[in-house]
């Protein structure tokens, strides 16, 4: 058995910590700080760091964590990345024999060029640990490459099955939700959605992970075909209604919300 619990970072960010009572792996531990005080509260043991993209909220406390713990770290090579221990590349599995878990690695470029998500299928229900791609209700920004990949990558995550929850690295649902309720104002699940997304916020309690099947009835990164949507970009000038496109024109009106 195992649990995950998020070690809360910084302003908005969530490390992911998954743990059996005496070992743990994190996710994306960009403060040493924070997760080595959880491991000493909870009496456990650092076995493992995985990194989905190497910005410095993500990876900045790599360093100080394995100058402690001498731990793999998995995630993918990249010349501005020196903290991987052991590069991973797309479809490859790893084994976590402590937690009966096997996670595997899915490209998902488009926020940065070397961003992965771990996978897990053997666990009830599936797990994703998906960094800055996909958020509640939103996507990362277009940092690297072209917009388009972004676009196939949340495509390929949206295959994995509704029941998987999504493990990303910040709380930014209530802020998504906001910009989402103006693409798509007549999608009620949404609002009911915001309604729970307040009730935890005022709570202090995480909003995440949320299931693929909730980021699919409101998150409008993943409703590009949705013609409340189109109609809405269209009041902005979109002529082009493909799916690509669209997406390509939420980003943009994201970025300038």
């Amino acid at each position: 058995m195992f649990k995950i619990i998020a070690i809360p970072a910084f302003q908005d960010n969530y490390i992911w910590a998954i743990h059996n009572n005496h070992h743990v792996i994190v996710v994306d531990p960009g403060d040493a700080v924070p997760v080595l005080a959880y491991l000493a509260t909870e009496n456990l043991i650092l076995s493992g760091i995985f990194c989905t993209h190497r910005h410095n909220d993500h990876v900045g406390g790599i360093e100080k964590l394995r100058a402690v713990y001498n731990v793999p770290v998995y995630g993918r090579q990249h010349p501005l990345n020196s903290h991987i221990s052991h590069p991973v590349v797309h479809g490859e599995k790893i084994m976590l024999d402590a937690f009966n878990l096997v996670f595997e690695i899915i490209d998902v470029p488009g926020h940065l060029d070397d961003h992965i998500a771990f996978f897990s299928a053997q666990s009830t229900p599936e797990i994703l640990f998906c960094g800055d791609v996909l958020f509640g209700a939103g996507c990362g920004k277009n940092f690297e490459g072209e917009v388009e990949a972004l676009h196939c990558s949340l495509q390929r995550l949206a295959q994995l099955p509704d029941s998987t929850l999504i493990y990303c690295a910040h709380e930014y649902t209530a802020s998504n939700l906001r910009f989402a309720a103006l693409c798509e104002p007549g999608n009620l699940v949404m609002q009911q959605r915001i309604i729970e997304t307040k009730t935890l916020r005022d709570a202090n309690t995480p909003t995440v992970p949320s299931t693929l099947a909730l980021e699919k009835a409101t998150n409008p990164f993943l409703r590009c075909e949705q013609q409340e949507i189109i109609k809405n970009l269209q009041k902005q000038g979109l002529t082009d209604f493909t799916s690509g496109a669209v997406f390509k024109a939420l980003r943009k009106w994201r970025d300038c919300f």
